[in-house]
Parts: C-alpha cells; sequence; structure tokens
C-alpha cells in the first residue's frame, strides 16, 4: 500500500477549448527571455555534466536568475551595425569545490552561453557580448541537501506546481506556428525573418486571431518598399499554416473549429516613416536595442504562456534537477497529466497539482492531486488507475531528474 498522499478528483470546469475565449502567447527562439532561459538552463545542464564527471553526483546549483541586458545597434537598409554589445548577466548560486577539487563555474557558464548562441542565432556573435558572471556559493544548509548520502534528495523548499493535459487546438495552433517560423526550412525560404518572434492567439468563441511579431534582418532589406513587400510574403505563409492547420484541426475533432483564422503582423508599422516606420533588427533579436531578457518572464513548461490555465509560479530554466522543486515538480506534473490522458479514455481533460515540503524526499509530495474531467463514465471506474499512474511517475522520479540533468525535456 502506497504512503503517498494521492487524491483524484472530478472537475466540473468546462474543457479549455469549450470556454468562449482563449487568449495564449509563446514567445520565440530569439525573444530576450526566451534567450535566458534557454542560456541559464544550458549551463545547469553543463555543470551537472561537470559534477557528474568529477563526483559521480550532482552538487548544488541554481542558475535560475539570468538578465540579459540590451545593447544599442544603428539599423539601416542593407545592413546596420551593432553599437554597444549585449550584456548577459548570470547570477544565483554553484558549488565551486568539493572535496579539494575545483570547479570552473564561470568559464562553464561562458562557454555554455556562446555555444547556444552560436546553435540558435545567425546574426549574433557570441565572441561581442559581454558575460558577467555573479554566480556565488550557496547557503551552508541547501547545500548540506546534496551531502546527506540520501539517494532521493529532499525538497529545497515548500512549493507546488501545476500541470494540464491536453493543449487546445489555439494552443497548439500558436507553439507550432512559431516553430514553423523558426525552422531550417523557414529560414533557408525567408532568410530575413529574425529568430525574434512573438505570437499572442485570440480565440473568441469561432473566432481565432493570431497577432504576429517579427523583425527582419535588415541585410537582406534593401527599401522600405522592399520591406513592405517582404512582409506582406510572410504574412501570406502564416496566413496558409493557419489555415491548413484549422482545416486538419477540424477534421479530427468534434468541435467547431475557426476555418478561417485572421492573421496581423507587425501591427506597429507606418509607410512613410522609413526606418522608424519598420520592424527590422540587425542581429534577429530585439534584444539587440529594444528590450532585455529574463528568466521566468518567458513560456511555461509546456511551451506556451496559457492565460486561461492555473500556471506554476516558479520558472523552471537554470533550477537544479534533483532537489529544485520549481524545475523538478513543475515539468514533472504536465508530464503526469499527460500519462493520465494517454492512458485513461474516459478522461477529457486533466489538472494535476503537486506541493512538496522543505527537506522531505522529493517523490514524497505533501500532495499529488488530480483533477479528471470525464468524457464519460463515473470518476470511481478511474480513480485507482489514475493513482497509479501517478504512483509510478512518483516511484521513478529518479531517472525523470536524470533526463532534465541530461537537458532532455525542454523547459521553454
Amino acid at each position: 500500500m502506497s504512503l503517498r498522499n494521492i487524491l483524484i478528483e472530478e472537475s466540473k470546469a468546462p474543457e479549455g477549448w469549450r470556454q468562449r475565449v482563449e487568449v495564449v502567447e509563446r514567445k520565440g527562439l530569439g525573444h530576450p527571455d526566451y534567450i535566458c532561459d534557454s542560456i541559464m538552463d544550458r549551463v545547469s545542464v553543463a555543470l551537472c555534466a561537470e559534477y557528474l564527471e568529477k563526483f559521480g553526483a550532482i552538487l548544488h546549483h541554481n542558475i535560475d536568475k539570468g538578465l540579459l541586458v540590451a545593447g544599442e545597434v544603428e539599423g539601416q537598409f542593407g545592413g546596420g551595425q551593432v553599437k554597444r554589445p549585449m550584456r548577459l548577466i548570470f547570477g544565483d548560486r554553484a558549488t565551486f569545490e568539493a572535496g579539494g577539487v575545483e570547479i570552473e563555474v564561470e568559464k562553464i557558464a561562458i562557454k555554455s552561453a556562446k555555444a547556444w548562441l552560436a546553435e540558435n542565432l545567425r546574426f549574433v556573435e557570441p565572441e561581442s557580448l559581454g558575460y558577467q558572471v555573479e554566480l556565488k556559493k550557496g547557503s551552508a544548509e541547501l547545500t548540506d541537501l546534496f551531502s546527506r548520502g540520501q539517494k532521493i534528495l529532499g525538497a529545497n523548499d515548500t512549493s507546488a506546481a501545476v500541470g494540464y493535459a491536453p493543449m487546445s487546438p489555439t494552443e497548439r495552433l500558436v507553439l507550432e506556428c512559431e516553430q514553423y517560423l523558426n525552422s531550417e526550412k523557414f529560414k533557408k525560404e525567408y532568410p530575413e525573418s529574425g529568430e525574434d518572434i512573438k505570437l499572442m492567439g485570440l480565440r473568441q468563441n469561432t473566432k481565432l486571431h493570431l497577432t504576429v511579431a517579427l523583425g527582419l534582418v535588415d541585410r537582406f532589406v534593401d527599401s522600405e518598399a522592399a520591406y513592405f513587400r517582404q512582409k506582406a510574403e510572410i504574412l501570406e505563409q502564416i496566413k496558409e499554416f493557419t489555415k491548413t492547420y484549422a482545416e486538419a484541426e477540424s477534421s479530427k475533432t468534434k468541435f467547431e473549429w475557426p476555418l478561417n483564422p485572421t492573421v496581423s503582423l507587425n501591427t506597429l508599422d507606418l509607410h512613410g516613416r522609413g526606418m522608424d516606420g519598420i520592424y527590422t533588427t540587425v542581429t534577429g533579436t530585439s534584444a539587440e536595442d529594444a528590450d532585455c531578457g529574463q528568466v521566468g518572464r518567458g513560456n511555461r513548461v509546456n511551451g506556451i504562456i496559457p492565460l486561461n490555465r492555473p500556471v506554476s509560479s516558479e520558472a523552471a530554466a537554470g533550477k537544479n534537477p534533483v532537489s529544485h522543486i520549481g524545475k523538478i515538480y513543475n515539468v514533472l506534473s504536465h508530464r503526469i497529466a499527460a500519462q493520465i490522458y494517454r492512458e485513461i479514455p474516459e478522461v477529457e481533460e486533466v489538472y494535476v497539482w503537486l506541493l512538496s515540503e522543505i527537506g522531505t524526499p522529493i517523490d514524497m509530495p505533501q500532495i499529488a492531486t488530480a483533477q479528471l474531467l470525464m468524457k464519460k463514465g463515473a470518476i470511481k471506474e478511474v480513480e485507482a488507475e489514475a493513482s497509479e499512474l501517478i504512483e509510478k511517475e512518483l516511484e521513478n522520479i529518479e531517472a525523470f531528474c536524470m533526463e532534465l540533468a541530461a537537458g532532455k525535456i525542454p523547459i521553454c
């Protein structure tokens, strides 16, 4: 018999897609907040690998306070220039030494950042950025969590997280559209499209509108007229993508799905203003001069900002994967919800909450609860199965944490 506190209850709330209004946001690959989340998590993954190699265990660290300070550029048709580079600040805590062996934390942080930038942002020169590493040693008590000889570490905080499944069609559209616009294929066809893409989806009953911000890289734009021509071509591609998506969604679902989504692109633009009236970038990201970035202000761990859903308050990016609940339970709650939805066909929608207690092993939450919206049948008929699925995921939490440590699970 399980000692875990697992509770299954029935939800009477309408499914996400049944609500009259849905608002969903996605900050794309080159958005300053996305850059911060991704890089800080890359640093955590690199530190995990270093700790495992040197000590056979992951040591205390949390690289979850990061800031990308905007630089300054001079944009111009045919290609502008960077006047003052962006600065990336790494913050919070890490283990610098154990058993007389030192870890080059600063070197690892900067190397990880440069690698991510080189892999993902075509027009950003990693060597040109300023890097400021403000990582310090952890507090004695939190660091001691890693020295107590426990196979499953205690939670570093009393904190809660929530996940859900499935994503609604609107949520999937917003996510998949950004991924399409930042795909290798699209960049090859439209190299002028920058990586900094932000989408906001609004579904009101059966009307769906997508607002897109996408800066054009100015080296590919030789005039204002060329900009508006290129913008129109990209807009048509987005419209075609959303139309195809809507038709496919309508054919496989039981509810009325908007067949003709509308799209707007770069709505601040104004003809006749030259460079001042159009959205261009030198490097493909607004962090070059318009917008700073910060860890935790971007997408939730399922890749979107779902404003109609309950969400966890903590950022997952950069937190250590073996004791920090803000990362572990954030991701695990979504995984458990998806598992319940897949395995129990009677369930229409599911929310999962996990609550920790500081110092208690992470596989023993104060409570693990699932709210099930039933498609058919009574909740009593599936309660045991849902509990078993939660139990199984918590029993396997050590393997799950190692997936996080290896960077195998996306967090933004």
